[in-house]
């Protein structure tokens, strides 16, 4: 590490965004931690070094916090990607279970963020960039639970912006559409699974299954998410993607009936 090398840190770094994302911040000259629950056999890309950090405990983020600053004294950019998608109606899942998921795409946001506020504050500098979705900001039926945690992450993150602001830090906003990821097959199924949703869950997955294999590529996410870190003046928010785009840019200027019409068309939804 150079005396002027700037460090970040981006959970769930093993795959998909994550990877995508250390890998960028190391090509753009910082020295990058990126995590995971389990890192040990991973082979860490160039530039990278591999932490274990589980998002969902407060002990965990402390003192992966700790090790970061401890090692390298400071952390400049801190991306908050570790997540799990859901798949199911709303009502399929159970409270429990929507529990244990808002804690990793929710509070694993808010613990990180705790914790590395105090570093950011005292150098008077600093980046969070939280990455939420196009679903941060439109429905996404047979996703509610998921959609349900980024809107709580767009907001969380647009009101602490304000509350650091004048310390130098900002808390910014990246939001995916369909990238190549297996992010289907990770997803958390419903634990009460309902016959009355049988059909609508298969033409959700047949959807999603379609829209990731033709979607972007993982680095596309990464750049925006460089971009938002490294941008003199930087935006609140930003989509990555092209999917992300179109359906930003008509859901700025389209009247809310004939959104609601494309939703329902974009996810082969009955009329």
């Amino acid at each position: 590490m150079t005396a002027n090398q700037q460090v970040a840190l981006v959970t769930g770094a093993s795959s998909g965004i994550g990877k995508a994302t250390a890998i960028a911040f190391a090509a753009a000259g910082f020295q990058v931690i990126g995590t995971g629950r389990k890192t040990a056999g991973l082979t860490a890309p160039a530039g990278v070094a591999y932490l274990d950090l589980d998002v969902t405990g407060d002990e965990s983020v402390s003192a992966a916090v700790k090790q970061v600053i401890d090692r390298y004294g400071r952390i400049d950019v801190l991306v908050n990607n570790a997540g799990v998608g859901t798949t199911g109606a709303a009502e399929e899942f159970s409270t429990a279970q929507s529990q244990d998921v808002f804690d990793i795409n929710v509070f694993g946001v808010m613990r990180m963020t705790t914790a590395v506020l105090p570093h950011m504050r005292a150098q008077r500098s600093g980046r969070i960039i939280n990455v939420s979705s196009l679903s941060g900001f439109v429905p996404s039926p047979f996703m509610a639970l998921y959609v349900a945690t980024k809107h709580a992450v767009e907001g969380y993150s647009q009101s602490v912006d304000h509350e650091v602001r004048q310390y130098g830090v900002r808390v910014l906003l990246v939001e995916p559409g369909p990238i190549n990821t297996p992010f289907g097959d990770h997803s958390v199924q419903a634990d009460t699974p309902l016959p009355l949703y049988a059909a609508g869950r298969a033409n959700y997955e047949a959807v999603l299954a379609e829209n990731t294999s033709s979607g972007d590529a993982p680095a596309v996410v990464a750049q925006v998410i460089v971009a938002a870190a490294t941008d003199t003046k930087p935006k609140l928010r930003r989509t990555a993607g092209s999917t992300a785009a179109r359906i930003n840019a008509v859901h700025r200027v389209a009247p809310a009936r004939t959104f609601d019409r494309i939703i329902r068309r974009f996810n082969r939804m009955p009329a």
